[in-house]
């Protein structure tokens, strides 16, 4: 016997999508509720490590996901200027254990559509175009939904996945909110050039960092991080030109990367956050997880694979337990909190060493460190 039997998910990304596969497959009744018309396609490319691997086989997605990404080993770190020379090769490390590869570049919305389909087989019933506005607390044995200002059903419990600006996360009191680290990233989605089979890093230069990442056989994503700026109203053309001159510096793929760029590829830009909601998750039958809960810079390619490991151990939780108790948060939160803290720590500190010009922080150290510490399961 679970512990729920009819629960209502807010957002269909990455951890949200997670968490509605396993309930469906449990039994559990599922309303997954987006306020976007349908499922975004727009986004880049995304770097999976071998933690995440791990948590789409057990949701039953590995197969599908593997083969449309792109698995590697390692990582180079190169400098910037004439022929890009390779300064460090970060050895392979397996954080998902030994059956699946240290890491994975695909194509964000290749995977968010790998995991609707998942999600839609397992039995979850998904409601594209439907804004949560409101939630009944007022009993104790269920919670709720209003979705665009009418009452729409009640549950048992209601997961918040809807990202940084949570409204799931403000209609439960929580005040936390994501902050600015200091740091801005451009990305483009390109052709992969042939002599690209891993991700390279470059440190140094005009930019905090520069890289790419394969993600199939012929694509890859390329990314340029900065002082943030204010790019409200850039368009699409300036982008492109601004990402064009900024890796100037870098040679090697960065003069096939550039070229993509004069051919038209698109380029977006985003500020770094940073937020950790601390203490509990949840309000009653009222949880958050993923980027609602917490967030971290891109540094050590950990968003998403958190917001993966939150999803697998909440409903690893609910399917073993009887009830929504104190007991089950209390185990959810020893499992997820801290590691979800070393994670943001880790992610925040590497990118301030090089706002701060650290040039003798052990960059590369700390890549391998935190991806050692992921090896553990959640």
């Amino acid at each position: 016997m679970t512990a729920v039997s009819k629960v209502a998910v807010v957002g269909s990304g990455v951890a949200g999508l997670a968490a509605a596969i396993q309930l469906a497959k449990a039994g559990v009744a599922v309303d997954l509720f987006e306020a976007k018309p349908e499922l975004s396609i727009l986004g880049s490319g995304i770097t999976l490590q071998g933690n995440a691997l791990r948590a789409f086989d057990a949701l039953g997605a590995w197969d599908d996901i593997r083969a449309a990404g792109y698995p590697f080993v390692g990582l180079t770190l190169r400098a910037p200027g004439p022929g890009a020379p390779a300064v460090a090769e970060l050895p392979d490390v397996k954080s998902g254990g030994p059956d699946y590869p240290s890491t994975m570049g695909m194509p964000r919305p290749e995977l968010a559509r790998i995991l609707l389909e998942h999600a839609v087989a397992a039995g979850a019933s998904v409601h594209f175009g439907s804004r949560i506005t409101g939630l009944d607390t007022s009993d104790d044995s269920s919670v709720g939904v209003v979705i665009d200002g009418e009452p729409f059903d009640r549950y048992d419990l209601v997961i918040g996945a809807d990202g940084l600006n949570s409204t799931v996360r403000q209609l439960i009191g929580m005040d936390t909110k994501p902050e600015t680290t200091g740091m801005g990233i451009w990305r483009t989605f390109v052709s992969r050039p042939a002599s690209v089979e891993r991700s390279e890093l470059y440190y140094g230069g005009p930019m905090y960092i520069a890289g790419y990442t394969p993600t199939s056989e012929d694509t890859m994503y390329a990314f340029l991080v900065e002082k943030a700026q204010d790019r409200v109203g850039v368009t699409d053309q300036e982008a492109a030109r601004i990402m064009i001159e900024e890796s100037r510096a870098y040679d090697g793929p960065w003069n096939d990367i550039r070229a993509d760029l004069e051919a038209g590829a698109t380029a977006n830009y985003t500020w770094f956050t940073k937020h950790l909601v601390e203490g509990a998750w949840n309000r009653g039958r009222v949880v958050i997880i993923g980027d609602a809960a917490h967030s971290c810079p891109p540094t050590i390619a950990q968003g998403a694979a958190q917001g993966l490991e939150d999803a697998v151990v909440l409903t690893e939780l609910l399917v073993a337990h009887d009830a929504v108790d104190e007991s089950l948060w209390r185990e959810f939160h020893e499992r997820r909190v801290p590691r979800a803290a070393a994670v943001v720590e880790a992610s925040v500190q590497l990118g301030q060493w090089q706002i701060d010009g650290d040039r003798d922080a052990d960059a590369g150290g700390l890549i391998f460190g935190i991806a050692q510490k992921m090896a553990v399961p959640a």
